[in-house]
């Protein structure tokens, strides 16, 4: 394990033998770290490495069990998030901290109101701090109707307004458009020239590589290597986060065979959706991965959320979904689920699983979708072995079936969504962004499922945005633009440039 001594900026934040426990079982595992003065401080890992875990620590969300923390040389005990905000830390949190039915200047000065309070006052204050910072944001907005990215504004608007000098930022780009991204990294560039520190965790190495002054990787709650960013490479990091070498098997070259075309399994011929799916038509297949790929706006969620009973195409001339040459058109997704179909989410916190139900709670319940009758009592010793079996089947990391879902790392939740789908043996698998905010080596186990599910027959359909993922996994690719696909390629005559070109013209 080894410290990059060459730092010549003063240390603003260190952690000495930093360590906490879950039950006796340690999620950081004496860590040292130090952040400099006005440095762009990068810290990777795989799900469950301890990364969060150890920025909550930083921002007063949990204690340590055992070690320091020093604030310009000073030791600290932070007990809450007001006590690291007296420090002057801010932590922007993956999903927003934000008020989802205030509006900006009243989400800015949250906490900080005069008792005799006009909110004019308070919008004009809001306006010129804004106008400061050069945040294209309207105060007077109310948050729930900001996109992401300007709700990542509002927060780290929030955070210098409270004149914080280190911010750490959880996964800030996993939900942000290509454009969204550019104007978050000028943002991080701005924070860094005013004298900020910043912490990002990112599970995209090429933003590490492209942001962070210096690179901290952990594995298993222990710290592993810091360095500057020019002594590493996506090599490197890969080899520090997993201790194995994954490069031949992530996001690999292309496909050097094809999986042979099996029955027609799904057909959907000029399906409509209000604006966002046209005239949509498209085929899969069992034994083979579809890859589909597009853009923001290109429909492909929402043709396959029509397809799984999620949301209903058009009354009129909506087309027509074909399950094995037979129409169907679902009122609900359990009558879906019936027919052999799971729709694995792109959105897991939202939609994929009960956060605060077990693992084996929350796999019961996808059993459960498919059962003649959903209503009863929940049969623990069934729940626990088919928690025991999935866990066991897909690796997820947990120190036990009973974990609540929301305590385990993006991965391992991931893992668990995926559980809850495959418990219920359909035929036709529909993976929606499987691999978004998840680490290199997850992804590659990830990965692997799918391919075992295609090789075992399934019909698999992948929806990504990574054009690498959709190489290294699919048989037949499908590029969908403005509400309809309109060119397929197969794995051997598709090149990144090809289906680029198709997406963009």
């Amino acid at each position: 394990m080894t410290q990059a001594t060459t730092n010549p900026a003063p240390v603003i934040l260190e952690l000495r033998e930093a360590t906490k426990k879950y039950g006796g079982v340690p999620a950081v595992d004496g860590v040292d770290f130090q952040l400099a003065q006005g440095e762009i401080h990068a810290l990777l890992g795989e799900n469950g490495a301890g990364k969060s875990t150890l920025t909550k620590i930083m921002a007063g969300v949990v204690r340590l069990s055992a070690g320091r923390m020093l604030v310009e040389g000073r030791e600290v005990d932070l007990e809450t998030p007001l006590q690291a905000r007296d420090q002057g830390i801010a932590m922007v949190f993956q999903e927003t901290s934000l008020v989802p039915t205030m509006t900006v200047a009243q989400n800015l000065f949250l906490g900080q109101e005069k008792f005799f309070n006009r909110l004019r006052g308070i919008y004009i204050a809001a306006q010129q701090f804004l106008q400061s910072l050069n945040f294209d944001v309207d105060p007077t907005t109310t948050v729930s109707a900001l996109g992401a990215a300007k709700k990542q504004m509002v927060e780290i608007a929030r955070a210098v307004l409270h004149k914080a000098r280190i911010i750490i930022f959880d996964e800030p780009t996993a939900s942000l458009t290509p454009e969204e991204k550019k104007y978050f990294f000028d943002l991080v560039f701005n924070l860094k020239q005013r004298g900020v520190s910043v912490i990002f965790i990112s599970h995209a190495l090429e933003e590490a590589l492209l942001l962070a002054d210096r690179i901290t990787v952990m594995r298993d709650g222990k710290h592993v290597v810091t360095d500057l960013k020019q002594n590493f490479d996506r090599a490197r990091i890969v080899q520090a986060m997993v201790g194995r070498d994954l490069s031949q098997t992530l996001y690999g070259q292309k496909k050097a065979g094809m999986r042979p075309q099996g029955e027609c399994v799904l057909q959907v011929r000029n399906l409509r959706m209000a604006s966002m799916v046209k005239n949509n038509s498209l085929s899969v297949f069992t034994g083979q991965v579809t890859g589909v790929f597009g853009l923001v706006g290109a429909g492909r969620t929402e043709t396959f959320k029509v397809v799984s009973g999620l949301i209903k195409r058009d009354f009129f001339h909506g087309g027509e979904v074909l399950l094995r040459g037979r129409p169907v058109r679902y009122r609900v997704p359990r009558q879906a689920v019936a027919d052999g179909i799971a729709y694995i989410t792109e959105d897991r916190k939202i939609e994929g699983f009960f956060e605060t139900m077990s693992i084996s709670d929350n796999v019961y319940m996808g059993a459960m979708a498919k059962a003649d009758s959903m209503w009863g009592p929940v049969q623990r010793r069934i729940a626990g072995a088919l928690g025991e079996k999935w866990i066991r089947l897909l690796n997820v990391r947990a120190i036990s079936r009973d974990v609540k879902v929301i305590e385990l790392s993006g991965g391992n939740q991931q893992k668990v969504v995926i559980a809850k789908s495959l418990v219920q043996e359909p035929d036709l698998i529909i993976f929606d962004e499987p691999t978004r905010g998840v680490d290199v080596g997850a992804i590659a186990e990830i990965h692997a499922e799918i391919g075992r599910l295609a090789d075992a027959g399934k019909a698999v359909v992948v929806i990504s945005s990574y054009l690498p993922e959709i190489m290294a996994l699919s048989d037949r690719i499908l590029v969908a633009k403005q509400g309809k696909v309109v060119v397929e390629f197969s794995a051997q005559e598709a090149t990144q440039e090809s289906i680029m070109y198709a997406a963009i013209h």
